[in-house]
């Protein structure tokens, strides 16, 4: 792959598994240094390191809650005494819950929202306390689900159209630095969350692949190549933009 990224240090949010974990191996093989964030998950964090450095590039992994601003801080310093910098920030961390809205408590509220919206902003005013003085790059994982939200998932569709609007907000706020915000609207896709749920060979599988145009679910590598392009010097153009990355699935 050629090293577009090399030189860069990226900071990967949710980094130790699923789609997190393919972004950070991706911005690694295009010659980033890479911070795998994870919140539990430990093993996987240190499994996604070693895939990255066996292949000869830098990586550490690094614990945090990302709604945790202490955390957020610590982690961030961590980084930068890695790596000396910070000019990527990727916010992966997300959780999804599903239920009807009489089942909604302030409890399954908060922690969507908390993780979902309130993580990047915790992560994004710290990044921009590393970013150089010639610019950054933001790249904010969001869910065709905030456009398109099926039943049942109100909360989770909201939180992530609430990180929607913060992102072309903060494009609009920060392009003068030249520091671009971007979002990408993943549709569904195939991670150890999505199998764990016991979606995959049920007939909302089905359903969903039928309605894809293209005519499968999304890999976690589908995703992380479009980040790669967009924190490269490639897309330097884009910015406050929505990438919805869904295999054409409305």
């Amino acid at each position: 792959m050629e090293q577009t990224l090399k030189g860069k240090v990226a900071l990967v949010t949710g980094a130790s598994k699923g789609i997190g974990a393919a972004i950070a191996k991706e911005l690694a093989a295009a010659g980033a240094a890479v911070v795998v964030n994870y919140a539990t998950s430990t093993t996987d964090a240190e499994r996604v390191v070693h895939a990255i450095t066996t292949q000869g590039g830098k990586a550490i992994a690094l614990q945090a809650n990302v709604s945790d601003a202490e955390a957020v801080k610590r982690m961030f310093t961590a980084a930068k005494d890695a790596f000396g910098q910070i000019d990527i920030l990727v916010n992966n961390a997300g959780i999804y819950k599903f239920a009807p809205i009489e089942a909604v408590t302030t409890d399954f509220y908060r922690e969507q929202f908390d993780i979902n919206v309130l993580g990047p902003v915790l992560t994004i005013q710290e990044a921009l306390k590393y970013f150089p003085a010639t610019g950054g790059n933001i790249v904010n994982i969001s869910s065709s689900a905030s456009e398109n939200p099926m039943p049942s998932t109100s909360i989770y569709a909201a939180s992530k159209a609430a990180l929607d609007a913060l992102s072309v907000a903060l494009a609009r706020e920060l392009g003068a630095r030249n520091i671009r915000v971007n979002t990408i609207a993943a549709g569904p896709t195939i991670t150890e969350g999505v199998k764990s749920q016991g979606m995959l060979g049920t007939e909302a599988e089905q359903f969903m692949i039928r309605a894809t145009p293209l005519g499968r679910l999304g890999q976690p590598e589908d995703i992380a190549a479009i980040v790669s392009f967009l924190v490269s010097d490639a897309a330097k153009w884009i910015t406050a933009d929505r990438i919805k990355a869904s295999g054409g699935l409305q």
